[in-house]
């Protein structure tokens, strides 16, 4: 089963999707950048059929894969095999459209970033298949961005929940949507470079890594934004209050720090994207008085810089040694964030990328078995 991804089509469909209006629907800007995939599914039968291979394409609808209605950003509820079950078995190359689907009211939805691998692996769940191939510009999964780390090495074997968290702190070869779905299905997906024949690229499975210490790689997520709420009164229900109100406006938070102590007023700071920055902040002044917030700061420009490995929490030398190699290259440290497999630091954006490169390199020589 093949799928084609139509990355130049769909950007040249915005582009002329601007010239017409700035602020277009979000049901007929998911109608247009869908047919991109639409084109390039059609186009890929047509080279398969001229090579002498019976071949066919289907769009999000045709099958259907049925999604819920948020578009830009759908999630797939079902997927309906029967004709690819069928087509496959009169031995037929069968070629579905990812990024795409369609609601139960029968709009055309798209599925946002990485979209694409998220359709390939959810069709590989559907139809039970032993593995997903994704086929991309790299050849497999690196510790680093080669683009900002020099000496990054390729990880052979990778599992879920470290590309997990590899993939949400910015590592952008695999969406976590795709990872999420091939871990609850337990779909084995390989990484593989479209320009390489023999390309072996990067398992991402079930992995265990027995009582030794296994960093896996560094990833950095620019665009962030630090707000701090001083002064919020410590009263039950506040703190769910103020984070339900920002999920019901779609503003997502990522590390939430609160300062804990004996007074009556507490102070909290969380980060969430630049872009929603504007957004936050006048939700948050409209309800000021309501959650009895005396002052409310905000600081742009930042960049989440993360080392991803198993065994993380059960070793506490890493914190102290990402830390100190911090402090070795004058970097300050704004937010911490942990987890059993991650450790996320908050620094200026414009030291992110030195950054980046010392806990790479402090931590890749270390690192005995990927």
């Amino acid at each position: 089963m093949l799928y084609q991804h139509s990355g130049k089509t769909t950007d040249k469909l915005i582009e002329e999707e601007a010239e017409i209006t700035s602020t277009p629907n979000k049901r007929e800007h998911d109608v247009l950048v869908s047919t991109g995939e639409q084109i390039t599914i059609a186009k890929l039968s047509m080279c398969l059929q001229k090579q002498g291979y019976e071949a066919i394409s289907y769009t999000g609808w045709q099958l259907p894969i049925i999604t819920n209605s948020i578009n830009g950003n759908a999630r797939i509820k079902e997927i309906a095999i029967d004709r690819i079950k069928s087509d496959l078995a009169k031995r037929k190359i069968v070629v579905v459209a990812g990024f795409q689907g369609v609601d139960e009211d029968l709009n055309i939805t798209t599925l946002g970033r990485g979209g694409s691998d998220t359709t390939a692996v959810a069709l590989a769940s559907a139809l039970t298949a032993e593995k997903c191939d994704i086929y991309t510009d790299v050849d497999g999964i690196f510790s680093g961005d080669p683009r900002i780390i020099k000496n990054v090495s390729k990880i052979e074997t990778i599992s879920y929940d470290e590309m997990l968290e590899l993939a949400s702190l910015g590592a952008k070869v695999l969406h976590n949507r795709c990872v999420e779905i091939g871990k609850k299905y337990n779909i084995p997906i390989y990484v593989k470079s479209t320009f390489e024949e023999e390309s072996r690229g990067t398992l991402v499975t079930s992995k265990e890594c027995l009582e030794d210490l296994c960093i896996s790689g560094v990833a950095k997520e620019d665009h962030i934004a630090r707000i701090t709420l001083i002064g919020k009164t410590n009263k039950i229900g506040r703190i769910y209050k103020i984070f339900r109100l920002l999920a019901n406006n779609n503003i997502n938070v990522d590390i939430i720090v609160q300062a804990f102590g004996e007074h009556i007023a507490k102070d909290i700071s969380f980060t969430i994207k630049e872009h929603d920055l504007e957004e936050t902040l006048e939700i948050l002044h409209e309800h000021a008085s309501e959650f009895d917030i005396e002052e409310i700061k905000s600081w742009g420009g930042m960049s989440k810089v993360s080392i991803v490995g198993i065994g993380i929490a059960n070793n506490p030398g890493v914190a102290a040694t990402l830390f100190e190699t911090l402090y070795e290259n004058n970097i300050n440290m704004h937010m911490i964030s942990t987890s059993e497999i991650k450790i996320s630091v908050l620094v200026n954006h414009n030291v992110a990328e030195t950054a980046l490169n010392a806990i790479h390199n402090k931590f890749m020589k270390k690192t005995v078995s990927i």
